[in-house]
């Protein structure tokens, strides 16, 4: 699969906010069939920054979440605001 065919869009709530700020994670809604290793390829070369950890869930919507945390070198907040979701 393409990058973008991986990662939709990015996912703005205020759990999002909390976790951009204390944990250096962003929410992506992603392809259903794509798998953290999919994932974290996908926003690494969509995003050009490294990931550290990919953590999945399905909503009861049926909407597949990925938990992407960043590597220490790159900054959550940073990828946010140039995303526009900050």
């Amino acid at each position: 699969m393409r990058p973008e065919q991986v990662v939709l869009y990015p996912l703005m709530t205020e759990k999002a906010i909390d976790l951009i700020e204390k944990e250096n994670k962003l929410i992506f809604v992603v392809n259903r069939n794509a798998g953290k290793r999919d994932i974290a390829t996908a926003v690494e070369e969509l995003y050009k920054v490294e990931v550290e950890k990919v953590q999945t869930m399905i909503t009861r919507t049926g909407l597949k979440r990925a938990y992407v945390r960043l590597s220490p070198a790159h900054n959550a907040s940073d990828l946010a605001i140039k995303l526009g979701i900050l």
